[in-house]
């Protein structure tokens, strides 16, 4: 295999208990031929500190040190705006996550089977839990539309999060800003829209590990049902891009009324006002405001169904008073999408 040269990104934003695990898995990859790239947006925490130790150790290591807080989006941005000329393939990896061994070599050697690969994933660790799954056993090459026709007709979802994937960096040095920042779910549309003008490659191996449960910028988000919105979003947005029309018109009605059909139930329970003001943002990306009539068309099957079924309702509200009282998700709507998580302020949602 040849070597060639990995841009390995880390944007951290008071990241200290984290950051050293993320740092060693990268210095510990057996393949060699990188430059890791560190941007500490203005850490407070000793983050900083803990980088330039690392940087003082290995000449492969560049810390950036930004006068300036910057938003999450931004800070993620202005640290791929770093990349090398000389780098093929670019890989972030979050403060709070890791990679395994052979993580930059297995994503190196699915983008060297064609100079159409614009996008490389994984298996992946969310927690102690493996994602991915669901993509073709014997293949490790797709075109972009055949990637993207199987996310929107299966919701396979293997895009994971920025840790889980790999791109290619001429891509990342001909699109600034690389993610953008109008968009609430970012790096999933990148993935996207890489789509739409290169390959994707895959590797049947867990490379990287997401860490769940720690305290994030999206962390007040995580009960407003982000990955119902996301495969709202997605499938209005990129349906008629990747599918045929009829097909597409038929995807996007049904993800309304998935979608449509969540927010009724949340209606129903008394959805504090911070869960609409999230979706409403949300909406906004798409040019959307809330289709009232059609919520209501929806609350109104929904209080029908619970007259209809008065037991199945009462073990409904039963499962939910449990979930409430300890402090869990009510449940989800539509395919599997990345987890918001994150360490800058600024963000909304994702990353």
């Amino acid at each position: 295999m040849s070597q060639s040269l990995v841009s390995v990104v880390t944007p951290f934003h008071n990241t200290a208990r984290y950051l050293a695990q993320c740092i060693e898995s990268v210095l510990a990859q057996t393949y060699s031929d990188f430059e890791y790239i560190l941007v500490d947006n203005c850490s407070v925490d000793g983050s900083g500190e803990i980088g330039e130790t690392y940087a003082r150790q290995d000449p492969r290591i560049r810390l950036i040190r930004r006068k300036q807080l910057l938003s999450q989006v931004q800070n993620y941005n202005s640290a791929l705006a770093e990349v090398s000329q000389q780098s093929q393939y670019c890989k972030i990896v979050q403060a709070d996550d890791f990679i395994f061994p052979g993580c930059l070599r297995s994503m190196v050697q699915a983008f060297e089977q064609s100079e159409s690969v614009g996008l490389v994933s994984s298996y992946y660790l969310k927690g102690d839990t493996a994602r991915g799954s669901g993509f073709p056993s014997r293949t490790t090459l797709l075109s972009g539309k055949e990637m993207a026709r199987l996310y929107l007709r299966t919701g396979v979802y293997v895009f994971g999060s920025p840790s889980a994937v790999m791109y290619r960096s001429s891509i990342v040095r001909n699109q600034k800003p690389f993610y953008d920042e109008s968009l609430l779910h970012e790096d999933t549309e990148k993935c996207m829209q890489i789509l739409e003008q290169w390959d994707f490659g895959f590797v049947h191996e867990v490379l990287s590990f997401l860490r769940v449960g720690n305290e994030s910028v999206s962390s007040p988000f995580r009960d407003f049902q982000p990955e119902a919105l996301d495969g709202y979003i997605i499938a209005q947005r990129y349906a008629s891009r990747f599918l045929e029309k009829n097909e597409a018109e038929a995807l996007k009605k049904e993800s309304k009324r998935d979608y449509y059909d969540m927010l009724a139930h949340e209606a129903l329970r008394l959805g504090d006002s911070n869960f609409w003001r999230y979706h409403k943002v949300g909406l906004k990306t798409l040019g959307e405001t809330l289709d009232w009539p059609y919520l209501l068309l929806e609350i109104g099957r929904d209080l029908l169904w619970m007259a209809l079924n008065p037991g199945k309702t009462l073990v409904r509200a039963h499962h939910l008073w449990k979930r409430r009282t300890r402090g869990g998700k009510t449940g989800s709507v539509g395919p599997a999408v990345p987890c918001e998580k994150g360490e800058d302020p600024g963000r909304v949602a994702h990353i």
